[in-house]
Parts: structure tokens; sequence; C-alpha cells
């Protein structure tokens, strides 16, 4: 019993020799593997740093690329006004970070043509409000023009080119409008604009942004406006009339697409 437990330990002790010999070995083999053969193949802790590749033209990347032993390649587009077209926007790596030989440089490019996006509808809005928008949409307020009107810097109009344009019209992006605002000192009469054709939440943004008062609301003959969009089918005054500021405006509101039934000829007595 006892020579069975000595042979037994004994052939323990030698497996667990065996075996931090065979770890050593490998322990050994990847020190030699990793730290002085792949070093040496990879040219470890040999860097390039990246250059500022900020708008440079895409013609002259290659050359100078190549010569900082780089390359490059184009990985999306881009648009501003600061620079020349085709030329890099943005890069990955950044300026200055340290890459090995031959890495590519990824670049954004500036494109030829900006973008176009739909002329937004300031109209009676105030010129807050414009300057907000403009912004949101990517288009610059030029110059503003003051007209007389009791509202005082209400946009009455707005132009691209000196011309009006007319909302949703497509405009390149960036695009510098004019605005044409109220002064605040117009007369108190002035002719009321139209609200026919309108929904009725615009109708009402106009109406405040004339200084007049919502006055009755009235559904039209035969019209079922119960969970749909209501749109003002007559208004009065009526559009082109003189009104002063303050004064009451009725509504008459239908669904869209509504007609008007006609009315029977009167029977006679």
């Amino acid at each position: 019993m006892g020579i069975q437990k000595l042979f037994k330990e004994k052939t323990i002790g030698g497996l667990l020799k065996n075996l931090g010999i065979v770890l050593g070995t490998l322990a050994f083999i990847c020190i030699l593997y990793f730290y002085i053969y792949l070093p040496n193949i990879t040219n470890h802790g040999e860097t390039i740093v990246v250059p500022e590749l900020k708008g440079m033209r895409v013609e002259e990347l290659e050359k100078f690329l190549k010569e900082h032993r780089l390359r490059y390649s184009v990985y999306d587009s881009g648009y501003t006004d600061t620079l020349p077209p085709l030329s890099v926007l943005r890069q990955v790596p950044l300026p200055g970070a340290r890459v090995k030989e031959n890495r590519a440089v990824y670049v954004t490019l500036n494109r030829v043509s900006p973008p176009t996006l739909p002329m937004p509808d300031l109209t009676d809005g105030s010129l807050v409000n414009a300057r907000a928008v403009l912004k949101s949409n990517e288009l610059k307020l030029g110059r503003v023009y003051y007209e007389p009107s009791p509202f005082k810097n209400l946009v009455r109009e707005f132009r691209y080119q000196g011309k009006p344009v007319a909302p949703g019209v497509r405009l390149p992006k960036g695009s510098v409008i004019d605005l044409i605002v109220g002064d605040g000192f117009g007369p108190a009469d002035f002719s009321i604009g139209n609200v026919v054709g309108d929904s009725y939440e615009t109708a009402l943004r106009k109406l405040s942004g004339w200084n007049l008062h919502l006055g009755r609301v009235q559904i039209m003959d035969g019209a079922d406006t119960t969970g749909v969009v209501s749109f003002v089918f007559k208004q009065l005054p009526f559009s082109g009339d003189s009104v002063r500021v303050g004064d009451p405006v009725d509504l008459w509101l239908a669904p869209k697409g509504y007609q008007e039934p006609e009315k029977g000829d009167e029977e006679n007595p």
C-alpha cells in the first residue's frame, strides 16, 4: 500500500514538472515572437505624424501624402461655402496622430455644388422668428428693409437675389434671404389680407400677426368638421377691406374640398 502511494506521488510530481517545462517553453517562444521578431518585421516604434489636410484640394492629396509615406481614401462628402469645391473638409485620423507607414487617411470632401432645401414660409411672422427659422434651415439673413406698417417687425415679404421667392421653392444651402418688415409707423387703417383656404391654425397665426382679433367662428351649412382639419371657407371683412388694429374677423370653416350647396329657386306663391 505504501509503495503504490509513493508511485502515485512521483507520477503526479513528474507530470507537474513536465507541464511546467512546457509552459515555460511556450512563454519563452511568445516573448521571442511578440517582443523581438514581430517588432522587427513591423517597424515597431517607427510612426508617422499625420499632417493637416483640411482645405487641400483632392488633386494635391496623393502626391502630398506619398511624400509623408501615407495614402488617402475618400470616405464621405459634405458642403461648406468657406472652402473650395473638392477640398478636404474632415480627416481621420486627426492631424498630429501617430500612425504606421502607408496608413490610409480617410477624408471627407467638399461638394462641387451645395445641396438645396425648401424655402420656409416667413410671411406674417416676427423678425425674431424669421431669424431663428432661417438659421435652423441653414439659410442666411441678408438685409432687412422697412416699409410703412402699423405692425413693427412683422415680415411682409422675403426675397432671394433681389426677387420675391415663394415658400417651398428649393434654394441652395447657405442662400442669403432679404426680408421686408413693418416699421411700426404705418397708418392705423390697413387692408386685411386673405385667410380663405388656410387652415384654422394658420388663419389664427395671421390674425395675431395683423393685430386683429378672432370674431365669430361658424361651420358652413352641411359641413362636418369632426375629427378633420378645418379650413377657412369665408372671412369677414373680406380680403382687401380696410380694417383697424384690434378689429374682429369672422371666419366660416369647412373640411378641405367642401362644396357649398347650391340654393334652389324660390317657389312662386
